[in-house]
C-alpha cells in the first residue's frame, strides 16, 4: 500500500497513552495533523506528553488507543516498523546516544548501515552533514572529546543521514549556544527546502518555537492551543 499523496504527513486521531496499568495518562485524546514539509514546535510544561508523543510517532512505543497516520497509513498496523525507523524518520533524543568509541563521522555513518549506500557514499554523506553543522574540524574525534553542544550536533547529523521524510527532535537546541542554534535551524530549513523534510520539534525555547510554522501547546496530555487551523485537541 502506497502513501496517499493528498494526505497529511502526520495525523493523530484520539491518541491516548497510559502507563502504570492505566493510572498515569501521558496522552489523553490528542488530535493534530502536520502537512508535508511543515515545521511544528511542540511546547508545554514538563510531563505534558511531548516526549511521549514523539516516541509514538517514531514507533518506539505503541498507543493505548487511538490512531497514528503517517502519509495516510496506520503506523500501529505496520509490520515494517524497524524499516520505518531506519529510513523514514530521523530521531534526535535529549540524550545523544552516540557510540563513544566511534568518531563523530563514524557515528553518522553508522545510521546508514543496511541501506543502499556504499561505504564511500556513506562517508561523503556523513562528512557533508558534519560540515553543514560546523563540525568538520572535529569529525575524527570520539564523543568523549567533544563538547555537549558538539555531541548534540553530531546526533542531529546522524538523524539526517538517511534523508528522512520526517525529523523528530526532542530539545535539539537545548545545549547549544545562539550561534549553533542558528546553524541547526538553518540545516533544518535546508532539509525542508531541498528534500521536503517535515520537522516536529519539542522545545521550551520561545525563540526557537517562533521559527516554526506552527506551535502546538500541550498540557496534561492534550492539545490546548494551536497556532494553525489544522490542529485541534480534546479538552473535556
Amino acid at each position: 500500500m502506497s502513501d496517499r499523496s493528498d494526505a497529511p504527513i502526520i495525523e493523530t486521531v484520539d491518541l491516548c497513552k497510559d502507563y502504570d496499568r492505566g493510572h498515569v495518562h501521558a496522552l489523553r485524546g490528542t488530535n493534530f495533523r502536520v502537512e508535508p514539509g511543515g515545521f511544528v514546535a511542540l511546547s508545554g510544561p514538563s510531563g505534558c506528553g511531548k516526549s511521549t508523543l514523539l516516541h509514538l510517532l517514531a514507533a518506539l512505543d505503541r498507543p493505548t488507543s487511538g490512531t497514528i497516520l503517517i502519509g495516510g497509513r496506520d503506523l500501529t498496523k505496520r509490520h515494517d516498523r524497524n524499516r520505518y525507523r531506519r529510513l523514514e524518520v530521523g530521531l534526535v533524543f535529549q540524550l545523544h546516544n552516540l557510540v563513544p568509541r566511534l568518531t563523530a563521522r563514524e557515528n553518522v555513518e553508522l545510521a546508514m548501515f543496511g541501506t543502499h549506500r556504499r561505504p564511500h557514499a556513506r562517508r561523503e554523506q556523513a562528512s557533508a552533514l558534519l560540515a553543514a553543522l560546523d563540525l568538520e574540524a572535529v569529525a575524527d574525534r570520539t564523543p568523549p572529546r567533544l563538547s555537549g553542544g558538539e555531541r548534540q550536533r553530531v546526533a542531529i547529523a546522524r538523524a539526517l543521514a538517511n534523508d528522512p521524510k520526517i525529523l523528530l527532535a526532542d530539545e535539539p537546541t537545548g545545549n547549544l549556544d545562539p550561534a549553533s542554534v542558528e546553524v541547526v535551524l538553518g540545516v533544518f530549513d535546508e532539509a525542508r527546502v531541498a528534500r521536503g523534510t517535515t520537522v516536529v520539534m519539542v522545545t521550551h525555547d520561545p525563540i526557537v518555537a517562533a521559527r516554526a510554522d506552527h506551535v502546538i501547546q500541550l498540557r496534561e496530555g492534550r492539545v490546548v492551543e494551536a497556532a494553525d487551523a489544522t490542529a485541534s485537541g480534546r479538552t473535556q
